[in-house]
């Protein structure tokens, strides 16, 4: 049986690679793989029983069946196709055993056993390699970045489906050519670059015209929920709301993936809308088709959705209840996590439980930490030039007297932009260490003006007046006089006062200022949660000044690249954060400084509590707890 006859029978009728979808908010997706043409497993079993068939037509069978479970369960689906690989493995059917490892790798995937995927995906390329297998070795190319792509290692998985689809493309496979433009469109919206994002869908759109109906109809959900999410990153809710009713109304006859990531769209734009009837409704249906499937990143993006509804609904218990099993199912992947992470402490907030919610706002922050340190946009972007260069290569190749010069022109070129960026990077990298310098160096500075200046007025303009005063109780001659200059002295007094409190503090409360305090420092994250409203001035002030001096301590000694300052509030509570990725220090060593015992006694005189952790190299975190009176 020719490949091309396999093909048809294995790709066409039992199972075809596509792209997901992930949470609305946090957009956050994976290509997955499933069952294209849905057929009655029960009927294709009962061909099995046929004791005419030969051993190829049971391998054959096995690997359909294989393909419908991948869809409904996946632990049927591996047996399955295990049991066609036994056949093909006894038959030397390479082709069929190429086909198979890379479905079983697929499986493996779905439920994060990345080893063993990759343990499949190595054995169909070198089975496609080695008996030139053009396509299969194509599908292993995309399998492979799907495979990345769930692990968020989202510069590796580019690089595999730039490949697919510039094999795709020359060997004119169109449908093959749309399913890369679309991987490629989401993980470019999961880096937040929209437009480019954007750019591959228009790819994708424009060559599945060219496809039959069916096939046509059976692409276009994922395209249109595609555009939802990048609308809806713009802020576009309407144009993202009128995408996802037409991904909706059209999928029907497509795979579980498609449908949970469609519900989640529609919930997400529902909550935007305040209907939480309808969102709940939607949500619920996400969640079903996540349990189909049973795929970790299903779960993880359903549950955050759905916890999200019941965040809305002020039904905390549930919600908690809800993303906590989500968490728990991987609580490895920090992209899909950290708004999981999010969603179980601001229940726990809002019920009160504020050991519980300490907690996980710290395992908040460090993820938030850890998620700021990935940045794959520079390697998109050089990933996206390697392959429109090694195009232009491609069809310039006919011109034999030139092609030597244009390459060593192209590898040159490469070169002086590698040498380029390298030097860009140095110069961005010393500028932002020394910007922060000076802003430290600044900033102590200008604090020990501000003391001399508060010397200077305390002496000059108070100390004259009581020097007056005094003179005055001498004489005893007049006591309108003595209480003229008491007056003069207390109003010296306020101007003083009024000079050391920040007008903004003082005229809008804590949160704006510590967003202006923030806004001094580019390696500085203010994050705010809960409700906001005017509390008694003095604890204001304490978080204020507490907030300013361990942060200040973070520049002048951690050396930190990244501080993130988060303040939680609620009618009962306040909380502040400070964390630091610097280098930390021995808690059982240090020697506590002038401006940290400032600290501690600030909140012991609020009745507060402050606990600092650190270890050598590990960074410092102190959290601030104080009650908030009725």
């Amino acid at each position: 049986m020719k490949f091309s006859t396999k093909l048809q029978i294995l790709f066409l009728l039992a199972f075809l690679f596509t792209n997901g979808r992930t949470a609305a908010e946090e957009p956050d997706s994976i290509p997955v793989f499933y069952s294209f043409v849905y057929h009655d497993i029960d009927s294709i079993k009962q061909l099995l029983y046929n004791q005419a068939n030969s051993e190829k037509q049971k391998m054959m069978l096995y690997s359909e069946i294989a393909g419908q479970f991948q869809g409904i369960d996946l632990d049927s689906s591996i047996v399955y196709v295990k049991k066609s690989i036994t056949i093909a493995q006894k038959t030397n059917d390479y082709d069929v055993l190429t086909l198979n490892y890379i479905l079983l790798g697929i499986n493996h995937s779905f439920q994060g056993n990345y080893d063993e995927a990759l343990d499949c995906f190595d054995r169909s390329k070198r089975l496609a390699v080695e008996h030139k297998n053009k396509k299969a070795e194509a599908h292993t190319l995309s399998s492979t970045g799907f495979m990345y792509a769930k692990q968020g290692k989202h510069n590796t998985a580019i690089d595999y489906y730039l490949q697919y689809l510039k094999i795709s493309e020359s060997e004119g496979w169109i449908e093959n050519y749309v399913k890369a433009s679309a991987n490629l469109s989401e993980i470019n919206r999961r880096l937040g670059n929209t437009e480019t994002a954007i750019r591959y869908l228009k790819q994708a759109e424009e060559k599945s015209s060219l496809l039959e109906e069916s096939r046509y109809r059976w692409w276009m959900p994922q395209i249109y929920n595609e555009y939802a999410f990048n609308y809806m990153n713009k802020g576009d809710y309407d144009e993202a709301f009128r995408y996802a009713l037409k991904a909706d109304s059209i999928n029907i006859n497509t795979g579980s993936v498609n449908k949970c990531y469609t519900k989640g769209l529609l919930t997400s734009i529902y909550l935007h809308k305040n209907d939480y009837g309808q969102a709940l409704l939607h949500a619920e249906e996400s969640y079903q088709y996540a349990d189909i499937l049973k795929d970790v990143s299903l779960y993880i993006y359903a549950g955050k959705i759905l916890s999200d509804v019941y965040l809305a609904q002020k039904r905390y218990s549930e919600a908690e209840a809800v993303a906590l099993r989500a968490w728990q199912i991987d609580s490895t992947n920090i992209d899909e996590s950290r708004a999981i992470v999010e969603n179980i402490a601001m229940a726990n907030i809002y019920m009160g439980n504020m050991v519980k919610a300490a907690y996980y706002l710290k395992k908040y922050s460090a993820l938030n930490a850890q998620f700021s340190e990935k940045s794959f946009q520079t390697t998109a972007s050089d990933l996206s030039i390697k392959y429109e260069t090694e195009k232009k290569e491609v069809r310039i190749a006919s011109l034999e007297k030139e092609r030597q010069l244009y390459i060593w022109l192209s590898v040159s070129g490469v070169l002086l932009i590698a040498a380029l960026g390298i030097m860009m990077f140095q110069i961005v990298r010393n500028s932002r260490k020394e910007k922060l310098l000076i802003t430290a160096k600044a900033l102590q500075e200008g604090e020990m003006e501000e003391r001399a200046r508060i010397a200077k007025d305390l002496h000059d303009r108070l100390g004259g007046s009581l020097s007056a005063i005094k003179m005055e109780l001498k004489d005893a001659e007049s006591l309108q006089i003595i209480k003229n200059k008491t007056d003069e002295c207390i109003n010296e007094l306020r101007e003083i006062v009024q000079d050391i409190m920040p007008y903004t503090l003082k005229q809008y409360g804590m949160k704006i200022a510590l967003e202006d305090f923030s806004a001094q420092f580019y390696n500085l994250q203010f994050h705010f949660f809960g409700e906001e409203h005017r509390i008694d001035s003095n604890l204001e002030y304490t978080v204020y000044c507490c907030a300013k001096e361990l942060v200040i301590n973070a520049l002048k000694h951690s050396g930190a690249k990244n501080i993130n300052l988060q303040l939680v509030q609620n009618k009962n509570f306040i909380s502040l954060t400070v964390q630091d990725d610097g280098c930390g220090f021995d808690e059982k060593t240090v020697i506590k400084g002038y401006g940290l015992k400032n600290i501690y006694n600030r909140i012991a005189s609020c009745k507060g509590k402050l606990d600092i952790t650190s270890m050598a190299g590990e960074g410092t975190e102190a959290v601030m707890m104080l009650a908030v009176e009725s």
